[in-house]
């Protein structure tokens, strides 16, 4: 049930679909939730600009301007309201650049409401713990709006291109990435290529993993890549479970 702290936060649904938006309103309000919605894309824009909400649900395919460039413009502009994103499209590679253009979690349609509600509250809980403006892995943090990387004692700033690799491999992490989706990822449908993903790692790795001991950058032999911790790493060698 939604805890008596949770009553009366603003949620703004963006769903062109009138009978997904209606019942995923009707739920969030019987929930204690204060509703508002938008139809399209712009619609959506204009709400934000004059109003202040605390969860945005949006729909990745939506009339006048789709749901991946609403996202983009909300963070462009600085606005970081934890942000779910719903689509019907379930690809790896549209997961990966909903994730680059700023949604902090993402729910493939049909969803069920009460799992839609779990994950908005998860989104609740890691704004107010102010992580949802980066990625974290073990000591390794970056931003993927501002593409400020660190670990431990190193920081930067990464290009746009490798700030698309570290992204996607921070979002798997600790599985694996095969090179197709990385290449995906990173380049779409258009551009980029093994030679060119192998070039972008190899300067990832001077930045992220080259003044440390441990490497948090592995290659998978004929697979593709990861990104893991190395202190558990080393714990699973330690007690034979790798």
């Amino acid at each position: 049930m939604v805890g008596e702290g949770e009553r009366g936060l603003r949620v703004l649904v963006v769903e062109d679909q009138r009978d997904i938006a209606e019942n995923v309103w009707d739920y969030l309000e019987r929930r204690g939730y204060d509703v508002d919605h938008a139809h399209d894309g712009l619609t959506a824009l204009r709400l934000l600009e004059r109003d202040t909400f605390d969860l945005i649900v949006l729909d990745l395919g939506l009339p006048r301007l789709d749901g991946v460039e609403v996202c983009r413009q909300i963070r462009h502009y600085g606005n970081q309201t934890p942000l779910l994103m719903l689509t019907a499209r379930d690809t790896l590679e549209d997961k990966l650049l909903g994730f680059e253009v700023g949604a902090d979690d993402y729910l493939t349609k049909p969803f069920a409401l009460e799992e839609m509600e779990v994950r908005l509250r998860n989104l609740i809980r890691r704004a107010r713990r102010g992580e949802h403006d980066g990625l974290r892995v073990s000591t390794l943090h970056f931003d993927p709006q501002t593409l400020q990387f660190s670990r431990e004692h190193v920081g930067g700033m990464l290009s746009p291109l490798q700030g698309r690799v570290l992204t996607a491999l921070m979002r798997t992490s600790p599985a694996v990435l095969r090179h197709n989706d990385l290449i995906a990822a990173v380049w779409g449908t258009e551009g980029g290529d093994t030679n060119a993903l192998h070039g972008l790692i190899h300067s990832l790795r001077q930045l992220i993993d080259k003044p440390f001991a441990q490497a948090m950058l592995v290659s998978v032999h004929g697979v593709g890549y990861r990104i893991v911790d190395p202190e558990a790493q080393r714990d699973s060698r330690a007690d034979g479970t790798d």
